[in-house]
């Protein structure tokens, strides 16, 4: 097996251009060098991050390598993402988007059991912003459209995958508000969840939404 000094650079390169995970065959195709080669490489190149405590890590992940943050230091990370990023969404915006996070996929109706307003525009505009998308239709209910967040809520957010979404109670100021908060979203497994969206506006609860504010 060749050193590994040299791969060490290309790899960093391809690694930081990549938006998704790499395999190393892909990689030791790219770079057109052995795969034991690459492979000892990563190795290398995550031990020396880990080694160095360093602001981000290379992980294996979905049959790839991907660079991330390094979860110690996503207190910070998230302090600054939010004090740039969510500056530009309103308060109803916030409120549709940490629904549609905690209890995706859900559709509009879910998400107005929650927060007890219609959110049509609100999911819109979020959709605008490339944090929500679209991910099927419930079938059990009119074939409403369903709702989840995207890739780019991922990293706006700091987060490597939906399960490190922060557990409700760090949100809910005493134990009945977060029973509450629970209670509201297990609400939406009952039937109101499997029924069919109205696509009639509620005049009365959009103006009582900041959506003007997005």
């Amino acid at each position: 097996m060749s050193e590994t000094p040299s791969l060490r650079g290309p790899l960093e390169a391809l690694l930081f251009v990549s938006d998704e995970p790499v395999s190393t065959a892909r990689l030791a195709k790219v770079l057109d060098a052995e795969a034991a080669d690459v492979e000892a490489a990563l190795g290398a190149l995550a031990a020396e991050y880990v080694r160095d405590e360093r602001g981000f890590q290379l992980r294996e992940v979905a049959g790839g390598w991907r660079l991330g943050t390094h979860p110690g230091f996503h207190d910070y990370i998230e302090e600054y993402v939010l004090s740039w990023d969510t500056r530009k969404l309103s308060q109803a915006a916030l409120e549709a988007l940490a629904v549609i996070a905690y209890h995706q996929p859900v559709n509009r109706q879910g998400v107005n059991a929650v927060r007890g307003v219609n959110s049509e525009s609100v999911i819109a505009s979020l959709i605008e912003k490339g944090l929500v998308r679209e991910v099927g239709r419930d079938r059990d209910g009119g074939n409403a459209i369903l709702y989840g967040t995207t890739r780019a809520f991922l990293e706006k957010f700091g987060l490597r995958d939906i399960s490190e979404l922060p557990p409700l109670a760090e949100f809910a100021p005493d134990p009945d508000t977060e029973r509450a908060i629970r209670d509201r979203l297990n609400a939406l497994e009952m039937p109101l969840f499997g029924e069919p969206e109205d696509d009639e506006e509620e005049p009365d609860d959009d103006a009582a939404e900041p959506e003007s504010d997005e």
